[in-house]
């Protein structure tokens, strides 16, 4: 263990030799002193989904116990738009385990992530990550094991054109440099992520790349590892934060848009998913996916058009949900099939010692591999509120366990071809379709509702919220209205370029 600790990336964990999640007062305290920090920062994400800051310079040893145990007020009506101005005061607590060192502040800082209150001190029941932790406690309750989740962070990086070495239109997955441009900027960018916690899978470039007026747009994306779903959501926010910061240092442009222009692929972000109990993946049973997995997938399929109203939150999300462009726009799921909503992805269950095939040195491994297995949901897109989004998907699966008929519906949903190719008409037809704008994913959470706020999940207000951002847009028939006139196309993904 001490060993593991010495080289994590995580300055903070490294240097007090103990995990985060054992993080102390007194641990912040004395890194705080012995490492020379002056500033201390706490972020917490408001109803944009963007990180905020607030700034404190370290006065004395006693103001620094004063804003480590008592956190500081702000106004609640400017982060959140369910909070009125009259009784918008809330307070923000900081959570030792989320320490990292600021990789961009010149003078030494030290940032935490934190948690809203109330003014009665009871965490803030619309709060996006205490509705997530809710979502995971409901989900335990009555399942008896853990909800576990990991994204898919995909990003277009945008510079100008070099001339040289160009890359393949829509073709770059896995580039490797001079074709790919961008890849020393992500592994940076991994780094830092790193040294704030996350817990990285790996990064590579993706398809989507082109050039436009001089500019090159080259798709990126940066894969986690499951993790409890808090901090998945809270690595996601933390890994844009850093992104963003990078990309301006360097003097690029990046975007989580889910649409750039008309023909290219579109960014989303994935959400992986893993069941566990006394941290054994429940996901498979003899070597196939188990029941457990197949109830999950269910109440996902039941509930699929109200997660679009957590995952895909801006006209510009439903652009992307058409055929041939790599995303779902029917409710199904499969194995290995990008077309679908829910992906089973490859999960290692082979019976073969692939390491030893390859490395005809090397003794059997022995390595347990179905810890590997998740399930993949393919809608949501980087305009999502992630702790919304997880916790949606959260109560989308517990749903599935309450269901009499769970495995029926996944039995009935189950898809192995894919569903865009013209010989497949006929199984398309037989399929619900994904909500086509922001106002009719508004009106299927409207419908289903009661599922997200039962055990006080989602509080009423915040589903409140959530459709009237959603109604404000007036996008119902946007998509009809503008056909192929790419031109309005740009101009509304301009309009929402910066968005989540």
């Amino acid at each position: 263990m001490k060993r593991e600790l010495e080289l994590n990336a995580n300055k903070v964990v490294s240097y007090l030799g103990k995990p985060a999640k054992e993080f102390t007062k007194a641990d912040i305290v004395r890194y705080i002193t012995e490492n020379g920090i002056r500033m201390v920062n706490f972020m917490y994400p408001a109803g944009d989904g963007r990180l905020k800051t607030l700034n404190f310079v370290i006065n004395n040893a006693a103001y620094l116990d004063a804003i480590l145990s008592c956190g500081e007020r702000v106004d609640g009506s400017s982060l959140f738009p369910f909070i009125e101005a009259g009784s918008s005061d809330l307070y923000v607590v900081p959570r030792f385990s989320s320490a990292f060192l600021d990789p961009f502040a010149q003078i030494p800082t030290l940032t935490m992530l934190c948690s809203f209150f109330n003014k009665d001190g009871e965490p803030l029941a619309s709060a996006p990550r205490y509705t997530l932790l809710k979502a995971c406690d409901a989900f335990e309750q009555v399942t008896g094991m853990q909800f576990e989740a990991m994204g898919e962070l995909e990003y277009y990086v945008i510079a100008e054109d070099c001339g040289l070495f160009p890359a393949t239109d829509q073709k770059g997955y896995h580039e490797s440099a001079p074709y790919a441009k961008f890849n020393e900027f992500r592994t940076e960018c991994m780094a830092y992520i790193a040294q704030a916690g996350g817990q990285i899978k790996y990064g590579h470039s993706e398809v989507g790349n082109f050039t436009i007026d001089g500019l090159i747009y080259e798709q990126n994306e940066i894969e986690f590892l499951p993790v409890a779903a808090a901090e998945a959501a809270d690595q996601l926010v933390i890994a844009k934060w850093i992104i963003r910061n990078l990309a301006y240092r360097y003097g690029f442009d990046v975007t989580f848009a889910p649409k750039i222009t008309a023909g290219k692929a579109g960014s989303g972000l994935h959400v992986h998913m893993r069941i566990t109990k006394d941290g054994k993946n429940m996901m498979l049973e003899n070597g196939v996916l188990s029941p457990t997995a197949r109830k999950a997938i269910a109440g996902m399929m039941e509930l699929a058009p109200s997660i679009t109203a957590f995952g895909n939150t801006n006209p510009t999300s439903y652009f992307r949900l058409v055929p041939h462009q790599e995303a779902p726009t029917n409710i199904c799921w499969g194995d290995r099939n990008r077309s679908v909503l829910v992906r089973v992805p490859l999960g290692w269950a082979a019976k073969s010692d692939m390491c030893r095939i390859a490395n005809p040195l090397e003794d059997d491994s022995h390595y347990d591999t179905s810890q590997k297995q998740t399930v993949e949901m393919r809608s949501p897109d980087g305009s999502a509120d992630v702790y919304e989004l997880i916790a949606g998907l959260a109560v989308a699966c517990r749903y599935g366990f309450e269901l009499d008929n769970a495995l029926e519906i996944a039995e009935r949903t189950y898809v192995n071809v894919n569903i865009h190719l013209k010989e497949n008409e006929a199984k398309l037809s037989q399929l619900a379709q994904l909500p086509d704008s922001c106002a009719a994913s508004a009106d299927c959470l409207e419908r289903q509702r009661a599922v997200f706020e039962s055990r006080g999940v989602f509080s009423p207000a915040m589903i409140d919220g959530i459709l009237k951002l959603l109604r404000s847009y007036n996008d119902r028939t946007l998509r009809e209205d503008i056909g192929s006139d790419q031109a309005k196309m740009l101009e509304i993904v301009h309009r929402y370029f910066h968005c989540g």
